[in-house]
């Protein structure tokens, strides 16, 4: 059987985003029904919060402060408590004391990517936020991640400390928002078609499907 090509899918998220954390866990279950999909997945860096400190700030005030007090809050995470619980997910909401900027955790991804671990990256910072309640903008917590995926932990220390790949991460994130991009989770098809929001795993087997029918069939003549 002549395998067929791959297809590329761009996912524009941020580590600390919920939406992304479930909508990652819904097309992890589509690709797991068809381990044949032709897609190779890049992750790109986009934060919800550019405009946080670089310390990152108290998780209930950073809250209240962005829906209009407590209420407002309890409102806006009702569906996200929601839609964590039908996938599957247990998110440790009580447990989170600081929301971090993510900037280094975006480094971090970049990194990985390089060692071919950018998915085990992503993987392990939503886990280290939404289920251990960590502070993935503390270095140490980075530099603990990158262990945990096999990377050196003294080499991730050394580079938080530095400089290296802000600016390309700043701007690949501002170069999103000139596309349009203006939420996450965001995916990116064959470099073509956007596919915005946390979709169901049916969505996505659908389209797996539809790619593989064309795939298949190969070119169109003119």
């Amino acid at each position: 059987m002549t395998s067929l090509p791959s297809v590329k899918l761009d996912i524009l998220s941020d580590p600390i985003c919920p939406w992304c954390y479930i909508g990652k866990t819904h097309l992890d279950k589509a690709l797991a029904e068809i381990p044949d999909h032709p897609f190779v997945i890049e992750w790109h860096p986009f934060q919800l919060n550019p405009d946080m400190p670089r310390e990152g700030m108290d998780r209930r005030a950073y809250l209240e402060a962005k829906f209009g007090g407590k209420e407002g809050a309890v409102r806006a995470y009702a569906p996200i408590v929601e839609h964590a619980e039908q996938a599957g997910l247990s998110i440790d909401f009580e447990g989170m004391k600081r929301t971090p900027n993510t900037l280094n955790a975006h480094r971090l991804i970049h990194w990985a990517g390089t060692e071919g671990k950018q998915t085990a990256a992503v993987d392990a910072l939503f886990e280290a936020y939404f289920v251990k309640a960590l502070d993935i903008g503390d270095p140490e917590i980075l530099a603990d991640i990158a262990e945990e995926i096999g990377m050196e932990r003294d080499v991730m220390l050394k580079l938080l400390e530095t400089d290296n790949d802000l600016e390309a991460i700043q701007s690949r994130d501002a170069h999103s928002r000139k596309m349009g991009v203006n939420s996450v989770p965001t995916f990116v098809v064959a470099n073509q078609h956007a596919v915005p929001g946390a979709q169901p795993p049916e969505l996505w087997k659908q389209v797996i499907a539809d790619i593989m029918s064309q795939l298949e069939a190969g070119p169109k003549d003119e």
